[in-house]
C-alpha cells in the first residue's frame, strides 16, 4: 500500500517522526514524505528533520508564505501533481495547520486511475488518515479550528488522541467504526527525545542551570497580529518578568509584529532568543519553573514533563491538559494571567493531582500503523475492475 504522510509545519515534524518509524518496521507499507514548505525557515523546518532523525522529503513543494486562503490554495495545486504521478490508495495528513486541510481536500477531489478494495469497500479515491483528529476549541476565529473541522469531515480514519476528541466526533456525525483512540503521537517523540535533549548544553549554554526562569512562546494571530493585544501581553508578561526571568525563543512571524509595534525588553528579565531546534526547546521546557504559551502542543508537552503552564487564549482543544495535567486557561487579561502566575507558583510542579493522560505512553504511532494494517490487510475485499491488490 502506498500512503502519502504530510508534513509542513514545525509541530507536523514532531508527530510524523514516530509514524515514519513504524511504518518503516513493516515492508506492506511504501511512504512517500512530502514536504508542502508551509514553514521555509530552516529554524523551523530543517533542524527538526535533522533532530528526530526524519529521512529527506521525498517530494518538496516549496510554497510562499502568502495569506492563509492563497497559501491553502497553492498547497492543493502542486499537491494535486503529486497525487496524479503517485497514485497512493492512501494520505496521511497530521494536525491542523494549513498543510493539513489543503493536502485533504485534494485528496478527497481526486480520482486514482485504478479503485482498490480495503476495509471500507470498493475506493476510487485515496483513503484520508487524519492524526490528531477530533480536537476543537470551538472558536471559529481560530484558524486552525476551521481546518480540524474541514480535515474531520473529509477524512475516513480518524486517530484521536484524549477521550474528549471521540465525543467531539460522535456528536458531529462521524461513525464509530471510522474513530480510534490511539494517543498522542507527540508525547511518543518526546520520551524518545527527553533523555537526548536534557544533554544538549541548552541550559549551560544560556547560564540557566541550576537557575529558576519561565519560558515563553507566542505565535497565534489573536494574540500577535493586533497591536494592542500584542503590547498589553507583553506589558503583562514583563510585570511576570519582574518576578521570574523569562526566555523567549521568538517565532519569526512574532519577531515582525513585535519590532512594528517597537516593543521593548528590560535586560535582565528578559532573554530574547531566535528559534530553536526540538531538543533545546524541550530541555528549556524541562528545566523552566513554569511555561506561559499560546502553542496547543506546548499544553501537551508541559503535561507530559509535569511542567506548570499558563495558556494566553481563552479556550483549549486539549482539555485532558487542564483535567489530568498541568495546564491552565488564563486567557489574555493582565488580572487572569496574573493570576494563573500566582496560582502556579504556590502550588509548584507535579502537584494538585498530575497525571499522564490516557495512552500517553510512547506507542501511540505504533497503534496507528496497526489500524492501518488491519484496515488494508489483503483478506479485505478483492481485486475491483482489475485494480492492483495491496497486500498487507
Amino acid at each position: 500500500m502506498k500512503i502519502i504522510c504530510v508534513v509542513g509545519a514545525r509541530p507536523n515534524f514532531i508527530k510524523i517522526a514516530p509514524l515514519m518509524r513504524s511504518f518503516s518496521r513493516l515492508t506492506s507499507f511504501e511512504t512517500l514524505l512530502v514536504h508542502t514548505g508551509q514553514h521555509y525557515d530552516a529554524r523551523l523546518s530543517d533542524i527538526f528533520f535533522a533532530q528526530l532523525g526524519i529521512r529527506a522529503p521525498d517530494v518538496e513543494l516549496s510554497v510562499p508564505p502568502a495569506t492563509q486562503t492563497a497559501q491553502t490554495a497553492e498547497i492543493m495545486r502542486r499537491f494535486e501533481a503529486v497525487l496524479e504521478a503517485e497514485q497512493p490508495q492512501g494520505v496521511l495528513v497530521v494536525g491542523d495547520v494549513n498543510s493539513t486541510v489543503a493536502c485533504a481536500l485534494a485528496a478527497a477531489k481526486f480520482r486514482l486511475a485504478d479503485p482498490f478494495a480495503w476495509s471500507g469497500g470498493r475506493r476510487s479515491r485515496p483513503v484520508i488518515i487524519h492524526v490528531e483528529a477530533g480536537l476543537r476549541s470551538f472558536d471559529d476565529d481560530m484558524p486552525e479550528e476551521i481546518n480540524r473541522k474541514v480535515t474531520d469531515v473529509l477524512s475516513d480514519l480518524l486517530f484521536v488522541s484524549e477521550p474528549q476528541g471521540l465525543i467531539n466526533l460522535a456528536r458531529e456525525g462521524v461513525p464509530e467504526e471510522r474513530m480510534h483512540f490511539v494517543g498522542n503521537v507527540m508525547i511518543d517523540t518526546l520520551l524518545a527525545a527527553r533523555r537526548e535533549a536534557l544533554g544538549s548544553g541548552m541550559l549551560e549554554k544560556l547560564g540557566l542551570l541550576g537557575r529558576e526562569y519561565g519560558l515563553v512562546t507566542l505565535h497565534r494571530p489573536g494574540n500577535v497580529d493586533d497591536p494592542q493585544t500584542l503590547k498589553t501581553l507583553i506589558e503583562t508578561l514583563d510585570s511576570v518578568a519582574a518576578r521570574l526571568p523569562l526566555v523567549f525563543p521568538v517565532h519569526p512571524r512574532t519577531r515582525k509584529r513585535l519590532e512594528e509595534a517597537g516593543l521593548a525588553f528590560p535586560k535582565g528579565r528578559w532573554t530574547l532568543m531566535e528559534p530553536v531546534g526540538y531538543l533545546e526547546f524541550l530541555a528549556l521546557q524541562s528545566g523552566a519553573r513554569l511555561v506561559l504559551t499560546d502553542s496547543g502542543g506546548v499544553q501537551e508537552e508541559t503535561t507530559a514533563l509535569g511542567v506548570p503552564c499558563i495558556t494566553l487564549r481563552e479556550n483549549t482543544e486539549r482539555p485532558c491538559t487542564v483535567s489530568q495535567g498541568t495546564n491552565r486557561i488564563a486567557g489574555t487579561s493582565r488580572e487572569t494571567i496574573l493570576g494563573a502566575f500566582d496560582l502556579a507558583l504556590a502550588e509548584g510542579a507535579g502537584k494538585g493531582g498530575v497525571r499522564m493522560p490516557a495512552l500517553w505512553d510512547g506507542h501511540a504511532a505504533e497503534r496507528v500503523v496497526k489500524v492501518l494494517s488491519a484496515s488494508f490487510d489483503a483478506t479485505v475485499g478483492a481485486t475491483v475492475n482489475g485494480a492492483r491488490r495491496w497486500i498487507a
